[in-house]
């Protein structure tokens, strides 16, 4: 007979990793009835405390909330924050894996999968004398961008400040096109971080196994490049999307308004409006929002616009809903587009890609956000704002044919972008019969065909389990 085995996740704190991390552990349950998995959570000072609301989670599969770690990480990077972050619940991580232990004899701890900011966690897994498997809640062409820099260093020699100072094309083998020193993340640009970069792509290497968010048929040269030997197993394992997500952590007032942004897209024609979102940490000041406006109103197109108040200067926060959006929007704007245009805050972004009325959707290109869109069949209209986004978009435009580009080397502090450049991918990306939205199209029913019996990525799993 079979003995049960525990695998033990840690994600990065934050809405993206987590739901991403919660999908891959219900298929991985799902294929295997005697899989246990635990879900170690870390909560951000600004955060709230993670409760699981979704009841069709299988019983084998359970969550523990970390006792917060009061680390002084005022000032830092976001790479060197997180990685203090990180560090600083260690203990709280072994702690939690002894009791698991002490109280599950019975069933053999068989690794940790860990995220792409929890490599300081490897060492953990090492006490335990268990393997550590890595979660990439990217693409895969962005884990090549990681090693690449990463071996440029390491390898190569190259010192971290001209890795920084970099102003040319780079060569990278996950990348059919050479990449413009635009699209990296703004990370890799300053000392601080492109050395926390080049740590945690290390981290990478340690591990047994790279489970991907990625599927073959998106991907297929990314991932033939991390294939040659050089790099530790990789499990292309996506779409892992939740597509009743936006029901997770709801409350009464944003179900009120998710019926209400539902019966206004009801009453639109079919892939008539444009959906506007960027990310639970996407806002724009004051200035950017009224080139946003005069594009959509100059356009004439249908819209949905979920628009954000951004976080008070110098705090660490996360963007919230206007009390009254008309401080912020040009004046008569509301009145001007009434008829063909909604202004939202907070949006249940997934019940509104899957609407027949939505036909394109500017992003920031977020992962999940690119990942869902594909699979709803959406084009994408590219406007990426932090992490890795300008390199998804960069990806989405040039390498995939998937999206059309407003920018892809958008710089959030220095730039305005103007209503013509935003006008002009609204109305590309709202093209009827683009070739875009053709490949978009095949893309979408592909997608689903990975996840299925005999699929790329069920396979995939499928080898994965198998392993541990």
């Amino acid at each position: 007979m079979k003995r049960s085995a525990q695998l033990v996740f840690i994600p990065a704190p934050g809405a993206g990793h987590i739901v991403s991390t919660v999908e891959i552990a219900k298929q991985l349950v799902a294929r295997d009835d005697q899989l246990f998995i635990t879900i170690l959570i870390m909560k951000l000072p600004f955060d709230k405390l993670f409760t699981n609301t979704d009841p069709s989670i299988s019983h084998r599969i359970s969550f523990v909330n970390l006792p917060e770690s009061h680390i002084d990480t005022q000032g830092l990077a976001f790479t060197s924050f997180i990685k203090t972050f990180v560090q600083g619940h260690k203990t709280h991580v072994k702690n939690a894996v002894e009791k698991l232990l002490a109280e599950s004899a019975q069933v053999e701890l068989v690794g940790f999968v860990i995220d792409m900011f929890c490599t300081p966690m490897i060492n953990v897994a090492d006490k335990f004398q268990i393997p550590s498997y890595l979660f990439f809640t990217s693409s895969a062409a962005t884990l090549g961008f990681w090693f690449h820099l990463q071996s440029l260093h390491d390898e190569q020699r190259k010192d971290v400040a001209e890795i920084t100072g970099w102003d040319s094309e780079l060569i990278v083998s996950s990348f059919i096109n050479p990449v413009p020193a635009g699209v990296w993340p703004g990370v890799t640009r300053t000392k601080e971080g492109a050395t926390d970069f080049i740590d945690f792509a290390a981290g990478f290497r340690q591990t047994k196994g790279i489970l991907i968010n990625t599927f073959w048929e998106l991907e297929p040269h990314a991932l033939r490049s991390l294939s040659d030997g050089k790099f530790p197993p990789v499990y292309p394992v996506g779409p892992l999307l939740n597509m009743k997500s936006d029901d997770g952590h709801v409350g009464s007032d944003q179900s009120i308004q998710k019926s209400d942004i539902l019966e206004w897209l009801d009453d639109q024609p079919p892939s008539s409006v444009v959906f506007l979102c960027f990310g639970s940490m996407g806002s724009f000041d004051e200035a950017q929002v009224k080139e946003i406006a005069c594009a959509l109103e100059q356009s004439g197109q249908r819209f949905l616009w979920s628009l954000r108040q951004p976080e008070p200067k110098g705090k660490m926060g996360m963007p919230s809903d206007y009390a009254d959006v008309k401080l912020v929007l040009p004046e008569g704007f509301l009145d001007q587009t009434a008829g063909i245009g909604k202004v939202i805050g907070w949006a249940p972004q997934v019940a509104i890609l899957a609407h027949p009325a939505v036909g394109g959707f500017v992003s920031h290109c977020g992962w999940n956000s690119t990942l869902e869109s594909l699979w709803c069949g959406v084009p994408i209209a590219t406007w990426p704002l932090y992490a890795e986004q300008q390199l998804n978009a960069f990806g989405l435009v040039k390498e995939l044919g998937l999206g059309v580009e407003i920018k892809i080397d958008y710089k959030k502090d220095s730039e305005v972008v103007s209503s013509e450049e935003i006008e002009r991918g609204i109305r590309r990306v709202m093209e009827k019969d683009s070739d875009i939205r053709a490949r978009v199209k095949e893309i979408s029913e592909k997608s689903k065909k990975a996840l299925t019996d005999g699929g790329s990525s069920y396979s995939s799993l499928g080898r994965f389990l198998d392993q541990i």
